[in-house]
């Protein structure tokens, strides 16, 4: 037993000697502390996961801050990839389109071009409930994916 204790301890301390550290979302410029954000759609996933990223990281949302974050293009949906021979679709892609405009005051800091993210999956009409299921976590790690590039794109405005 004191073997397993004594490897456990060794294999710590070469983690922690090694520099190894979680990946953190990288912080806001003060400037950017106090903010409005905005959207055609403030019940759209990205918006909602946005606005909560924010939040987490201190962000106060105001209507009224200098600063404003649109959100742009933002679009979600599904393709077919593939179907049987029975013409019954097998495979489906899932995507979410977004993008952003950073204004303080008239003077736009920052416009990214829409940012398209896919992921697919087999659907089985034997597993429809569960088939459901999965479609939704995908988009919701999409959507969190959407949010880390857009704070990450956020980081570099000064």
């Amino acid at each position: 037993m004191t073997i397993w204790r004594s490897a456990v301890l060794v294999l710590v301390g070469l983690v922690a000697g090694c520099g190894f550290q979680l990946a953190e979302r990288p912080l806001l410029a003060p400037s950017l502390q106090r903010i409005a954000l905005e959207a055609e759609d403030t019940r759209s996933d990205i918006y909602i996961a946005l606005e909560q990223a924010l939040i987490a990281q201190g962000v106060v949302i105001d209507r009224s801050a200098p600063a404003r974050l649109t959100l742009t293009a933002v679009n979600t949906g599904q393709r077919v990839l593939s179907v049987s021979a029975r013409n019954v679709p097998r495979e489906f892609e899932v995507f979410y389109t977004s993008g952003f405009i950073l204004r303080r005051g008239q003077e736009v800091l920052m416009e990214s071009a829409p940012l398209t993210l896919t992921r697919d999956y087999n659907w089985s009409e034997f597993e429809v409930l569960g088939k459901v299921q999965e479609e939704q976590d995908l988009r919701d790690l999409i959507v969190a994916d959407l949010v880390d590039a857009i704070l990450r794109q956020l980081a570099s405005v000064p």
